[in-house]
């Protein structure tokens, strides 16, 4: 199939920020194919004939090469690249266990690594460029005491160093890499905190909303000009104390 709009893949997209950058993206023309191990029942998405909805385990590398295989067969090419998959987990230092760390490389780390690999391939197939943007947090700037996650960071931060290198890798192949740095986001993952305790995150005292987040997201994929960045929406929760 010869393609006829742009074309952006989008991992972890059966909720939160993801499925608000997929709805983004729909709603500004692009063709979309959104994954995570069980999209296919997500109550936010609904397959169509411009979203492809792929089932897998983002940080196996057979999920990546079907998802990559799929926007190709099905949209004619990949233009853009969404790393939203992550997970998340916070304990003191001393108790994350060998289990936890597996769970966080194999989706933060290995989650990103395959299907950019994938992705850049078939870019560089392309020879039209293309971009790349991850999900980091705000966290890896800006600690907070009570907030302990340094296991997490390791997995975020190994994302954050690779985006930079990527970004001059390929900066003459004009392959653009970018991270989005949310503080604290109104999603699935924090239904069950308080949202006032949530507030004091953030020095401007608000909870961003994912579709704010996916604002962030359609203006990194699309500024021709901008790689190796990282751009903070969290209500200035990467700055200091407050």
């Amino acid at each position: 199939m010869r393609q006829q709009q742009k074309t952006v893949i989008i991992t972890g997209a059966s909720q939160g920020i993801g499925a608000a950058a997929a709805k983004a993206f729909l709603a500004r023309g692009y063709n979309v194919v959104g994954t995570s191990r069980n999209i296919s029942q997500s109550t936010e998405l609904a397959a169509s004939d411009r979203l492809l909805l792929v089932d897998g385990d983002i940080g196996d590398a057979a999920t990546a090469a079907k998802v990559v295989a799929a926007a190709v067969q099905r949209f004619g090419g990949v233009d853009a690249l969404v790393n939203n998959a992550g997970i998340f987990m916070a304990k003191p230092f001393t108790d994350f266990t060998a289990d936890d760390f597996k769970k966080l490389v194999h989706t933060n780390l290995e989650g990103y690594l395959y299907i950019t690999q994938q992705v850049v391939k078939q870019f560089l197939a392309q020879q039209r460029g293309g971009s790349v943007v991850g999900v980091t947090t705000t966290l890896l700037s800006n600690p907070l005491r009570g907030v302990n996650s340094s296991v997490s960071m390791m997995t975020k931060g190994g994302i954050a160093g690779g985006t930079s290198n990527l970004a001059i890798e390929y900066a003459k192949d004009h392959i653009r890499f970018n991270l989005v740095a949310p503080g604290i986001v109104d999603t699935p993952m924090h239904k069950d905190d308080p949202q006032d305790f949530l507030k004091t995150l953030s020095p401007m005292g608000t909870i961003s909303s994912a579709e704010q987040i996916a604002d962030g997201i359609v203006y990194l994929t699309e500024a021709q000009q901008v790689t190796g960045e990282v751009l903070h929406i969290g209500g200035g929760s990467q700055r200091g104390r407050w």
